[in-house]
């Protein structure tokens, strides 16, 4: 073949291929619509299952997309139909040779594509067609461009929504394909029916698809209205952190100092005040930090030194706002158990937030020494209130759930870290005592929207507070920015309806997480953390029979292990009580707590021989 014939060859080949492009065969626009319908529906089914595969899943759909997007539908073409779909190729070739480097930047390129598909789709609105297809094409433009700020409003929902609204997108694209290439294919061309048709009958058909059209376009509107309404509801509801949790340039020096109170703002149990506090105290690596909690403490109290009873809270989860003291009902008996009861005999209740809650730092999440410090602080600090509370030395601790954990931890750490108090027993009600094996408990249970929070809510703690444990090592790629928004919502807001969306949608073969929870420098820490003793004071340990959070094996094992250690230990399990039920108003637990209580200050002060004692504070086997 000669120079010249090769050039004359080449030219018809790039002209029949710009006849191709520009009138496809409708068997091929057919069949390009039903394979981006297949993807779509491929995302929307399971976005979540593999954050790689939706990856792929998206750069493929993308270049699809942008191919089909200069496939002529019998108007004219445009050259921002074809800038656009130059953007959706290069932006699905992006995605796909990055997958490897960083899925974190996949919810943003969606959203960015979303927003502009939108625009595009805005522009047919002034260019083209009858009304309904004009009206079709700005809700669903409009609706685009509001999915993809929502979005990006919500990080870790970002992924999870952005992927099932680029899948409808995607599925609504291909519908559209598939609907032209089935007309073409069947048109009055190839078909003798639709060549018998009247203009009758094609101008029903024209307003059956004007109804159409215009039924889809209003639930457009009102599903993006809806999303916005929701996202305006979830913001208003976010809890706010006031100026007073947030401590001075100059705070004093040591800890257990008293940096400023006021009076607290939500409920007051009955025969009681309570103030709110902000002090000093130390980390879980020994820095200097602040907190915050409540103090509560009897209207009328009898004359002498008030004993303290610590509560140590359990689990709200891990922002900064999740602080108990935040919430209206923090220092009622649905909160604390028992808090009337203890005011009744006089006694002052400390409840710590723990620092990291309330006010800024990081929060000590199943972090031992970390809660304890902040628990013993702040009865140091409410001591310094005013003259009228004087408070005893001798000190009770209670807690649940997290709580028990810091409970524990503070009776152990109490003599050397606050010598001054006496810490005369503790009571600790659903106690995590080892998150080791919690965790390998974690790793072991089926996936579900519950287990996927609890490990972020202490992935993340324990990766903010040792420089060892890294997110990397635990959490699949894309998803770490999903696991640290969830960690930033406490159950009691509406946006943790975002969070337990998020976690629907990831939970089915935990894509997010990957690895032995157990394993590595998180496992070590995880074994640092462990409660082991020794106490020497009393211990009163209960739970729930049917807990459904915590195995109640791992508290008999912590029992069984406390009492070859020769401590006192009572122990209490309560048929067909769950993990809260322990501790809410009603409980059998609560009049057995109170007289534990009243047994150790009594045996404190000698008004209680030991031998009558014996029975209530040590049922351990002999």
């Amino acid at each position: 073949m000669t120079a010249g014939s090769s050039v004359v060859w080449g030219r018809w080949h790039i002209r029949s291929l710009s006849q191709w492009l520009a009138s496809p065969p409708p068997v091929v626009v057919t069949l390009t619509g039903a394979g981006v319908i297949v993807l779509g529906l491929q995302i929307v089914v399971r976005p979540l299952t593999s954050l790689l595969l939706l990856g792929i899943y998206v750069g493929i759909s993308a270049i699809v997309s942008g191919v089909a997007n200069v496939i002529p539908d019998g108007g004219p073409s445009r050259w921002w139909r074809w800038l656009l779909a130059a953007f959706w190729v290069f932006g699905g070739a992006v995605v796909l040779v990055w997958l490897g480097r960083s899925l974190e930047l996949l919810p943003q390129a969606l959203a960015v594509l979303l927003i502009l598909g939108g625009l595009a789709t805005l522009v047919d609105v002034v260019s083209r067609g009858r009304f309904a297809q004009r009206l079709l094409a700005a809700c669903w433009g409009s609706a685009q461009i509001v999915f993809g700020i929502l979005s990006l409003t919500w990080p870790d929902a970002t992924l999870l929504a952005v992927a099932i609204a680029f899948g409808i997108r995607t599925i609504a694209f291909g519908v559209a394909l598939f609907a032209r290439g089935a007309r073409e294919w069947t048109g009055p061309n190839h078909s003798l029916i639709y060549q018998k048709s009247d203009a009758e009958s094609r101008r029903r058909r024209s307003l059956l698809a004007d109804s159409a059209r215009c039924a889809f376009a209003l639930v457009l509107v009102v599903t993006a209205s809806a999303g916005w309404w929701v996202n305006d509801w979830l913001e208003d509801g976010a809890i706010v952190v006031d100026a007073f949790y947030y401590p001075p340039a100059d705070t004093p020096a040591g800890h257990g100092q008293l940096i400023r109170w006021d009076d607290y703002r939500g409920e007051i149990p009955e025969g009681g005040t309570v103030q709110r506090i902000l002090y000093t105290t130390r980390d879980a690596i020994g820095g200097d930090a602040v907190a915050s909690g409540l103090v509560i403490r009897p209207i009328d109290p009898p004359p002498g030194p008030r004993p303290v009873v610590i509560w140590n809270h359990g689990t709200t989860g891990v922002a900064q706002g999740c602080a108990p003291s935040l919430r209206n009902k923090a220092a009622t008996e649905w909160d604390i158990p028992a808090v009337e009861e203890a005011l009744e005999r006089g006694w002052v209740v400390v409840a710590s937030d723990y620092s990291g809650q309330g006010a800024p730092g990081d929060f000590p999440y199943l972090i031992g020494k970390g809660e304890a410090r902040s628990s013993l602080d702040g009865v140091l600090a409410a001591g310094e209130l005013d003259d009228d509370l004087v408070l005893s030395p001798d000190t009770l601790v209670w807690g649940h759930s997290q709580g028990g954990h810091a409970a524990l931890w503070t009776t152990q750490i109490a003599e050397d870290y606050t010598p001054g108090l006496n810490i005369l027993g503790t009571a600790a009600l659903a106690p995590v005592t080892d998150p080791y094996a919690l965790g390998a408990e974690f790793t072991r249970g089926d996936s579900s929207p519950e287990l996927t929070l609890l490990i972020a809510w202490v992935l993340v703690p324990y990766a903010d507070t040792y420089w060892d444990v890294d997110l990397r090592d635990h959490v699949a790629r894309g998803g770490r920015v999903m696991v640290r928004e969830m960690a930033q919502r406490c159950p009691t807001e509406p946006g943790s309806i975002v969070s337990v969306l998020t976690a629907l949608g990831v939970g089915m073969d935990r894509p997010l997480f990957v690895g032995d929870l157990t394993a590595g420098a998180l496992g070590n820490r995880l074994q640092e953390n462990a409660v082991t003793g020794p106490f020497g004071t009393p211990l009163f340990v209960a739970w729930g029979a049917d807990d459904e959070i915590l195995p109640p094996s791992l508290q008999q094992d912590f029992v069984d292990q406390q009492c070859q250690n020769g401590e006192q230990v009572r122990m209490e399990e309560y048929p067909g009580y769950g993990h809260l039920r322990i501790l809410q108003p009603k409980s059998q637990f609560l009049p057995a707590l109170i007289d534990w209580s009243e047994a150790l200050l009594g045996r404190d002060s000698g008004a209680l021989l030991e031998r009558d004692s014996d029975a209530l504070l040590n049922n351990c086997p002999r």
